[in-house]
């Protein structure tokens, strides 16, 4: 039997944050500012983020202090992701989503999102469940805002090993997010954890077809080749990704299990 090594996609606890990890997505897009003053400054912060996010977070309190209100808070958590600093990310993301909610602006449910986003980057799935439960009982995220919520909270399903729910909410996900391939792993992913190997196979060719460079579909596709017996289609996915990523957790997973077709030593 094809020994198996788990893509990390849907592994929260291996997996790093969406904007380092392959394979993974990144913190949702910031929720457009409403009044023309505030949607200015929230794009001049976002410039600076990119090149100076410390100077990008004094601002955002600077902002805050003037009263800046949902959209200083969105800075300042755009500018703690840059970091890296997931959890001060997400405090800021949740902070922006409750001014919104005081103010009546629909823009809450991105914030509850992009907290979510950012609290699956730092490991904590039951916090983003929380707050992905806010962004989508709200009623108004639509199209692919509402697929990619959708994502995120099947990724902190499976994390709580809830998996026919996780495939519920990818389901759905696939309805406005289908052209993520993204969204076709984490289906083929969890089908093949669910034993579902017809399902597997199409949703993997599915994500091959939208990103054939990305090493973490090349990945999932030699584990479910792996799972259905096909060593010819699981050794060249796994060299394939090990080729596209080298010197990531990735390319370590898929040299691991192509170790197995070594030789015995004398």
């Amino acid at each position: 039997m094809i020994l198996t090594l788990l893509a990390p996609a849907l592994l929260l606890s291996q997996a790093a944050s969406p904007a380092t990890k392959p394979g993974a997505k990144p913190i949702a897009a910031p929720a457009a500012a409403g009044p023309a003053d505030d949607a200015t400054r929230l794009q001049r912060c976002i410039a600076t983020i990119a090149t100076d996010p410390v100077a990008a977070r004094a601002e955002a309190g600077r902002w805050r202090m003037a009263g800046g209100g949902a959209a200083a808070r969105d800075c300042g958590g755009l500018a703690f992701a840059a970091e890296k600093n997931w959890a001060a990310a997400a405090a800021e993301f949740e902070s922006a989503a409750r001014d919104a909610q005081l103010a009546h602006d629909d823009r809450a449910a991105t914030y509850w999102a992009q907290g979510g986003n950012a609290w699956l980057a730092a490991g904590d799935a039951t916090k983003a469940r929380t707050a992905l439960d806010s962004a989508l009982t709200a009623g108004t995220l639509t199209g692919l805002q509402l697929g990619e919520a959708r994502l995120d909270h099947a990724r902190a399903l499976v994390a709580a090993d809830d998996l026919a729910s996780a495939r519920t909410d990818i389901d759905l996900a696939l309805t406005t997010a289908g052209d993520d391939p993204l969204a076709w792993l984490l289906s083929a992913t969890l089908a093949r954890r669910m034993g579902n190997l017809p399902r597997a196979r199409g949703d993997i060719a599915e994500a091959l077809k939208r990103s054939p460079d990305d090493a973490s579909v090349q990945l999932e596709a030699g584990n479910i080749a792996a799972r259905d017996g096909d060593e010819t289609r699981a050794r060249a996915a796994w060299a394939e990704a090990a080729r596209l990523a080298p010197d990531t957790p990735t390319a370590r997973n898929a040299i691991a299990a192509l170790r197995q077709f070594d030789p015995p030593k004398p």
